[in-house]
């Protein structure tokens, strides 16, 4: 690949700078507040680059931001009550409250960790792997600083980016409890989330999505996260979300141990109808996952809003044909799961690919995830109790490769931008190129949390201890660990 492709990567319509889901740089320096009408315009012969905080205030646009906020509450939507819903129905009875409280606690704890140090960690000057402390509890940040967006002379508030990542800091870790769900301490899941966010999440979001900006980035052309200088593609998630929770999920799956009557005895969902609900939910939460994450409303957001949409429902019919084949009937359970993994697997792909790809890359999905979930795991008797790693770990990989075939314009994707020149332009594609640049980032993603999840896990293991009683365990984590039912009937 050229020099211009390792350190850009993006969605190539001129004078967009789409690269990676999150652009990643809120201007440091930012802290005076200038009112609209006195802020500077972009120069009338261009862009202006390095542009000052004042010339900054100029440059937000209020459907931008409004359409960032409506985003974050989709993606809250997405873990409370979505993945609460889809996760908690395809528990036993016993266990259904336990998984709703650890869902809703982690997403309550993540937050609070992100505004005090995740933020600065993943979204500040440090090095490749990590950034600083300038940003700790969001000291500099206000109403009048600013974040870049992937075009030249375009900002969002500062707090709306803020707020549209703490949402993915807090559902990411909340994925990675179905792989242990019906056998897991409360306290240790809380303690791991923290550390995990801290160790794990934060630096690879730091890796594949700190930049420093369309205007800043050809002046600081070192300025960046280890991944996202290599040229990765993620647009929404692929690396940093799925991948990285679904590895977190299959180690502690391991190191945890599966669960009393494990393959002896049957452990079917107690209520199809909350996973139907949490998965549909899921999936209207996703528009602001995915296409929140081209942090400006315009043509590309619609783009990622559709290639979600029927990437989406390819994966879902693909799956039913698949049981309808070998089974004989489909399941709705098949159906949801399915749908699931389609969205995992337009994730990293949704800003970049045509609808018609889009949909080619949901109707590979399924069959690949199917065999993990349906064949491998029996095979190799690891309790991914919900399947965690086989339809996020496995479908982030899929998506995140397949993302270098289908962006590739010649099968109407939309490319790369190169922000190694000011202002930026469209840059040259090389689909095996790319895809050697994903499948870097596809194992240094699995190497990292993989790694960091063990010690964790190990950790807590010998100290606090993972797992509850047997006792325990067999009446049901919602006695055990929180002293009240599900259902009182």
């Amino acid at each position: 690949m050229t020099f211009a492709n390792k350190i850009a990567a993006g969605a190539g319509a001129a004078g967009l700078a789409l690269f990676a889901a999150l652009p990643a740089w809120a201007q440091e320096a930012a802290t005076a507040v200038a009112a609209p009408a006195e802020a500077a315009a972009p120069a009338a012969d261009g862009p202006i680059k390095g542009p000052t905080v004042e010339q900054m205030a100029g440059m937000v646009d209020k459907g931008d931001t409004a359409w960032m906020l409506v985003s974050s509450a989709l993606v809250l939507l997405m873990s409370i009550p979505a993945l609460a819903l889809f996760y908690g129905g395809l528990v036993r009875t016993k266990n259904m409250l336990s998984l709703l409280m650890q869902v809703f606690m982690i997403v309550s704890v993540a937050a609070l960790v992100w505004v005090s140090w995740g933020y600065s960690l993943a979204f500040t000057s440090g090095n490749g792997f990590i950034g600083g402390f300038d940003k700790i509890f969001l000291q500099g940040v206000n109403a009048g600083t600013y974040a870049a967006t992937f075009s030249n002379n375009v900002y969002i508030p500062e707090y709306a980016f803020v707020a549209f990542q703490m949402t993915f800091a807090c559902i990411t870790p909340a994925l990675i409890v179905g792989a242990f769900a019906e056998r897991i301490k409360f306290t240790p899941l809380i303690i791991f989330t923290v550390l995990w966010l801290t160790f794990a999440y934060f630096p690879i979001a730091h890796m594949v999505w700190y930049w420093a900006g369309p205007d800043f980035l050809v002046d600081a052309p070192a300025d960046m996260g280890l991944l996202w200088g290599w040229g990765a593609l993620d647009f929404a998630g692929g690396t940093v979300v799925h991948i990285n929770a679904g590895i977190a999920g299959l180690i502690g799956c391991l190191i945890v141990g599966p669960r009393l009557g494990f393959g002896k005895e049957a452990t079917p969902p107690h209520s199809m109808t909350m996973t139907m609900i949490g998965a549909a939910l899921l999936w209207v939460g996703w528009f602001g996952f995915n296409a929140g994450s081209n942090l400006e409303s315009n043509g590309l957001a619609a783009l990622a809003f559709v290639n979600t949409f029927v990437a989406t429902a390819a994966a879902a019919v693909s799956w039913a044909l698949i049981e309808q084949f070998r089974h004989g009937k489909p399941s709705l359970l098949g159906a949801v799961t399915g749908a699931v993994a389609g969205l995992v697997a337009i994730t990293p792909a949704s800003g970049f690919a045509a609808p018609m790809t889009a949909i080619l890359l949901g109707l590979v999905v399924s069959p690949i995830c199917f065999f993990f979930v349906s064949y491998l795991k029996g095979k190799l008797k690891y309790d991914d109790t919900l399947d965690v790693f086989g339809v996020h770990g496995i479908g982030g990989i899929v998506g995140a490769l397949g993302t270098a075939i289908v962006a590739d314009p010649s099968l109407g994707g939309q490319g790369w931008i190169d922000y190694t020149v000011f202002p930026a332009v469209p840059g040259e594609y090389d689909m095996a190129g790319q895809f050697m640049t994903q499948l870097w980032a596809v194992g240094t993603t699995i190497l990292w949390t993989a790694v960091v999840s063990a010690v964790l896990f190990y950790g807590l293991k010998l100290t606090t201890g993972l797992r509850p009683t047997e006792e325990a365990e067999r009446e049901g984590l919602d006695l055990s660990e929180h002293g009240e039912r599900a259902y009182n009937y």
